[in-house]
């Protein structure tokens, strides 16, 4: 047994046991089944999972605590290549059909909530021009407390500030300032969350 799993082990027998009987009942299968379906992460913490999650990890994958992740409807996507890093947070929620993949860093915030199928990527993949060729990549920052709506995209290079929200379909190609509401392709902020005075935006759910 690998360390990170025996580690996730022992952890969740302390968790399990703190909630009591209705806690175990709830929470020990969606438990088992995140050390069994993230084994292959090189650092797991105290995860549950519901449903799916399909790993692919060439470099290093970190998972921190209280993570939950549903892939219920659509399993979840974490793929890892060469040298690329993908560090998830304590207590990220990430919903199902997400795809999160890795070739250089990918940083997902503690609290962090990812809405359904939405697509957190740090590399082109393919040249513009030469499709034979290996895209750029560029780090990617999902700062504490941010909440990607449904169907978001966040491309290579983009770094979301502490706090924003990001309406549903939208695509962040670049940096989102701190407690913004951002929308549109691209991304543009359309309200600072910490002015209240400011015009209400409705923002799909996701």
């Amino acid at each position: 047994m690998s360390g990170a799993r025996a580690t996730a082990l022992a952890g969740g027998r302390r968790v399990l046991r703190s909630e009591g009987p209705g806690g175990l009942v709830r929470s020990g299968w969606q438990y088992l089944n995140a050390v069994r379906q993230l084994r292959r992460a090189n650092r797991l913490g105290i995860a549950r999972l519901r449903g799916r999650v399909i790993v692919q990890n060439r470099g290093y994958l970190a998972i921190g605590n209280r993570v939950r992740l549903n892939g219920a409807v659509y399993p979840i996507q974490l793929s890892v290549f060469g040298r690329g890093r993908l560090e998830i947070e304590d207590q990220v929620f990430i919903n199902y059909g997400c795809d999160i993949s890795a070739v250089e860093s990918v940083t997902i915030g503690r609290g962090s909530n990812i809405g359904q199928f939405a697509i957190v990527i740090d590399c082109d993949y393919h040249d513009l021009y030469d499709h034979t060729a290996p895209g750029r990549h560029a780090p990617v920052v999902i700062e504490e407390d941010v909440w990607l709506a449904a169907r978001v995209t966040v491309l290579p290079g983009s770094h979301i500030g502490k706090g924003s929200v990001i309406a549903a379909h939208a695509v962040v190609s670049g940096y989102i300032p701190p407690y913004s509401l951002a929308a549109g392709v691209p991304a543009r902020v359309i309200r600072d969350l910490r002015q209240p005075g400011t015009p209400q935006v409705a923002v799909p759910a996701g």
